[in-house]
């Protein structure tokens, strides 16, 4: 059976975007710097995303994020899912209304009834890759509180944001078990199971 796994970059005080985070400035104020392992990375880098994005069956993501990735200038043939390598994996949007235009219609299905339908719908398409919960930290919080993640990945950016939107803020308390370690230039990647 596939597992799912919630996968995001972070700030080393705990922000996955900088302040003001929205279209046309996605990641905030500053918040480029969480992706700076992903787009100009060096070899363990490429091999982390690499490696994640071939696993990868389908993706659950939030509205907020859905609504930078599909803005004109989010999401393209060049840029993606696995950023350079441009992946297309059936992706999942969690929401309460879709949206009335959809500039990447082809890529998206949007759930109205939850992450758990989400999730569900995901494990349904991955065909015994994995479920990515890619974002953003509402989604991943609420999918790790709901006890719907195997396994969380962080990609912890050497970078100090002072603001943004916080990837635990309000949590359940949980013990997590450190599963993988992986240094680069530009980030050091985790891996832990959630029990």
């Amino acid at each position: 059976m596939a597992k799912v796994v919630a996968d995001i970059s972070v700030s080393l005080d705990g922000f996955v975007t900088g302040p003001e985070p929205g279209p046309g400035q996605g990641l905030g104020r500053g918040g480029e710097a969480l992706h700076t392992w992903a787009l100009d990375g060096d070899a363990i880098d490429r091999r982390v995303l690499e490696e994640a994005t071939v696993a990868t069956g389908a993706v659950v993501m939030g509205r907020h994020l859905f609504d930078i990735v599909d803005a004109p200038d989010g999401w393209s043939d060049e840029m993606g899912y696995g950023a350079g390598l441009a992946a297309q994996p059936p992706c999942l949007v969690v929401t309460r209304t879709p949206p009335a235009h959809v500039r990447l219609a082809d890529r998206f299905t949007f759930v109205v009834d939850g992450i758990g339908s989400a999730v569900e719908k995901g494990l349904a398409l991955a065909d015994d890759r994995e479920v990515v919960i890619m974002g953003g930290g509402a989604v991943i919080r609420g999918a790790i509180d709901a006890g719907l993640v195997d396994e969380l990945r962080l990609h912890l950016a050497p970078v100090l944001l002072g603001g943004g939107v916080k990837l635990f803020d309000g949590a359940v308390p949980r013990n997590l078990r450190q599963i993988h370690v992986q240094a680069s230039g530009h980030a050091t990647h985790l891996t832990y199971r959630v029990d």
